[in-house]
């Protein structure tokens, strides 16, 4: 091998309905640019006839250096992996993982890369009081990651009551001073709300929507909705309606892939070239 081969990188995506995921591009992109060969899989556990800790497997075993873990697999991943860091421990869901000679680490750019995506939409804004539509795993890591930007406020909102439960629980344990509070109630959490976030999979192309409608959205200063494919989804169509300022999905999708990139190759990525490869 000489010095102007470019180092390879076997990566791959895990979930399910991911035909559509820009991740292999976004992957790709960023491996032209850096100089890296980089191979990036779509994993879906029902195609592949293996259930995902099998599928997990499998993919430890055939020399992937690492991994996108996507709905719905981002808490189950944890039993799988190493994690680092109380916080992240407490967050208790992963999207990256790295196959390491000392076993697999779990990582969230979820969470790092909502913070950039809020940022620099909303520049130093409070966040409010936020309802939270969506306790899964992208759920989780965005109301850490609210928590930690100082919400006074997170309604967790989940028809299964009992995971809106497990979040707002593990939210008070790790920000005393935050209010956090279950239901499964979206219409009702939403009023007065300043920040609404759909962190479900409602929208996605097939899955319907939008989660609430512009009137339900009187009142809120800005929405985020997780979901990028479509773009422009219901939800974010309704919340410009009600004059509500938008965080799209898109922007969660690429910071939270930059942060990944940067742990599978340990190299940045200009931010700018990423977005217009990708373009």
């Amino acid at each position: 091998m000489n010095d102007n081969t470019p180092q390879q990188l076997k990566l791959g995506l895990i979930g399910d309905k991911i035909a559509s995921s820009r991740a292999p591009a976004l992957h790709r992109a960023a491996g032209t640019i850096a100089g890296y060969q980089v191979t990036y899989d779509l994993l879906i556990p029902q195609e592949r006839g293996l259930p995902f800790e099998a599928l997990f497997e499998w993919a430890r075993d055939a020399a992937y250096h690492g991994l996108n873990i996507t709905y719905p697999y981002k808490e189950r991943v944890v039993e799988y992996v190493t994690i680092d860091g109380v916080e992240l421990r407490a967050l208790g869901a992963v999207n990256t993982v790295l196959f390491q000679p000392d076993g697999a680490r779990g990582f969230n750019t979820d969470h790092d890369g909502f913070l950039y995506a809020f940022r620099e939409a909303l520049g130093d804004m409070h966040p409010g009081v936020i309802c939270l539509i969506g306790c899964g795993g992208v759920g989780r890591a965005i109301g850490f990651a609210l928590a930690g930007l100082g919400a006074a406020e997170i309604r967790c909102v989940d028809l299964d009551l009992s995971r809106a439960e497990r979040l707002s629980d593990d939210l008070s344990r790790a920000f005393p001073l935050l209010r956090a509070c279950p239901s499964r109630d979206a219409v009702t959490s939403a009023q007065g709300a300043q920040g609404v976030l759909n962190c479900t999979a409602v929208g996605m192309e097939g899955k319907g929507g939008p989660v609430l409608t512009s009137t339900q959205l009187d009142g809120a200063d800005w929405a985020f909705d997780a979901v990028y494919t479509p773009m422009k989804t219901g939800f974010l169509r309704e919340a410009a309606a009600a004059g509500v300022q938008i965080i799209s999905g898109y922007k969660l999708f690429f910071w939270q892939g930059v942060y990944a990139w940067k742990l599978f190759s340990g190299t940045d990525i200009d931010p700018a070239a990423l977005r217009r490869a990708l373009v």
